[in-house]
């Protein structure tokens, strides 16, 4: 990638992050991880507590898109499949069936308390979050593109109705939490929905060709072999964890390359350094493993971040970290 494509990149995504941070305050990093993911084609797990702004920034991102169209999914345990993909109605005018396309045929798609819907309708999603298309009565359907899906689960109800399969879970590019935004920044919020919500005054700042640029450009960050040899090690060594039942798959080493390269871009870098890959382990990996019982219950006790840390520490041992810098004189032509 050129000095003038990388300019380009950044210029587009810090337009696109700064216009959404309008709306939602102080969690410039986790909107990152966010925007990652739509530079990725991926999806983002979003789990927390209600009132945390996850619609809104389903909303925001959306919003901040020009020609782009954002629906929310409510699921409930009576959620059939077809109110996510649509379904098939006779027209008694023209004596046939037609379409009518459900709440997924959209660009940005929220779907709150996923883990609330009976497996069949998480199926449902499933088709739509791996293939980007949906088949409803034995025809498939072609999804808007750039198509994000961002799932909310509560983790009050720790495991919710219906868990998440892990096929589900490993369809997810990215998991994080939002959090509460501390004292200035709900101060804020407050003062500035006194005159109506911010999402009222939001305007577009980048197109659907622009959007395109970005996801062209991850494809273009520089990533040193012994990098690229090192994410390869490190999801292996998730593997071979004992607190650890199943590691994350290959899935999982497909995922935490091509979001090193997007925080490459969004912090302006032509190529992706180790701090990179450790800094995404967490959103990228974790939700990708399934943990043996005890260390379920430690988690429990713990907290999920200090849990997290443990086990990036651990796969770190197994897999140490490049001990060199990488030169900043990358090529221009995309290293895979």
């Amino acid at each position: 990638m050129s000095a003038d494509e990388l300019s380009s990149a950044t210029e587009i995504a810090e337009r696109f992050l700064d216009n959404i941070e309008t709306v939602v305050h102080g969690k410039r990093e986790q909107i990152k991880l966010v925007v990652a993911a739509l530079m990725c084609g991926g999806h983002a797990l979003l789990e927390d507590v209600p009132g945390t702004a996850k619609t809104v920034l389903a909303r925001a991102i959306a919003g901040s898109i020009r020609g782009s169209r954002s629906t929310r999914i409510q699921c409930t345990p009576d959620l059939q499949p077809t109110d996510v993909t649509g379904l098939s109605i006779f027209n008694q005018k023209e004596r046939d069936f037609e379409f009518r396309p459900g709440p997924v045929f959209a660009n940005v798609v929220l779907v709150d308390e996923i883990n609330r819907a009976m497996p069949k309708t998480q199926s449902a999603l499933l088709e739509a979050m791996a293939e980007q298309q949906v088949t409803v009565d034995g025809e498939t359907r072609l999804l808007e593109d750039p198509f994000l899906v961002m799932a909310t689960q509560n983790p009050i109800e720790y495991e919710g109705t219906f868990p998440l399969p892990e096929a589900q879970l490993d369809r997810f590019f990215v998991k994080t939490t939002l959090g509460y935004p501390d004292a200035e920044d709900e101060a804020r919020i407050v003062d500035e929905q006194l005159g109506g919500h911010p999402l009222g005054r939001l305007q577009p700042v980048i197109g659907l060709e622009e959007i395109a640029a970005l996801r062209r450009s991850v494809g273009e960050v520089f990533v040193h072999e012994a990098v690229g040899g090192w994410i390869v090690d490190l999801v292996r060594a998730t593997r071979a964890l004992d607190l650890v039942a199943i590691g994350s798959s290959v899935r999982g080493t497909l995922a935490l390359n091509r979001a090193a390269r997007s925080w490459a871009v969004l912090h302006s870098r032509r190529y992706v350094t180790p701090e990179d890959v450790e800094q995404l382990f967490i959103p990228v990996l974790m939700h990708r493993m399934l943990f043996r019982p005890s260390f379920l219950a430690e988690i429990r006790d713990r907290g999920w971040e200090a849990a997290a840390q443990e086990v990036r520490s651990r796969c770190l041992e197994v897999a140490p970290k490049p001990g060199f810098d990488i030169d900043l004189d990358v090529p221009t032509a995309a290293t895979a």
